[in-house]
């Protein structure tokens, strides 16, 4: 009994090390991708070491879990993905050194 739950943790640990090595992988080749309309808001962030707060506030949108693809989101402000890029190109550029640290994410106000 002792041998089978040891295994079954040892194929557990094997499991999740596997995905944590591979998803390290992934975002090591993809930092600093090209921004494209199939992206959401977190996967931009997450590519250029960005708060998501930063991008979200960029776009105009509520400081919220968000998981469309931002050519939907262009498509819904009325803007081109140039622009889309170009807000967050932008964006992304102040976050980083040498410009200051970004700010703390805005507190949401409990809603009575």
């Amino acid at each position: 009994m002792v041998v089978a739950a040891f295994v079954v943790v040892l194929g557990f640990t094997g499991f999740y090390a596997v995905r944590a090595v591979r998803d390290a992988i992934y975002w090591q080749y993809h930092a600093d991708e090209p921004i494209q309309g199939w992206m959401n808001v977190g996967y931009v962030a997450h590519a250029y070491h960005v708060p998501p707060h930063i991008i979200y506030g960029a776009l105009g949108l509520p400081n919220k879990p968000d998981k469309r693809p931002l050519r939907e989101i262009a498509t819904q402000q009325g803007r081109s993905m140039d622009d889309i890029r170009a807000i967050l190109s932008g964006a992304i550029v102040h976050v980083r050194p040498p410009y200051p640290p970004p700010p703390p994410p805005p507190e949401e106000s409990p809603t009575p």
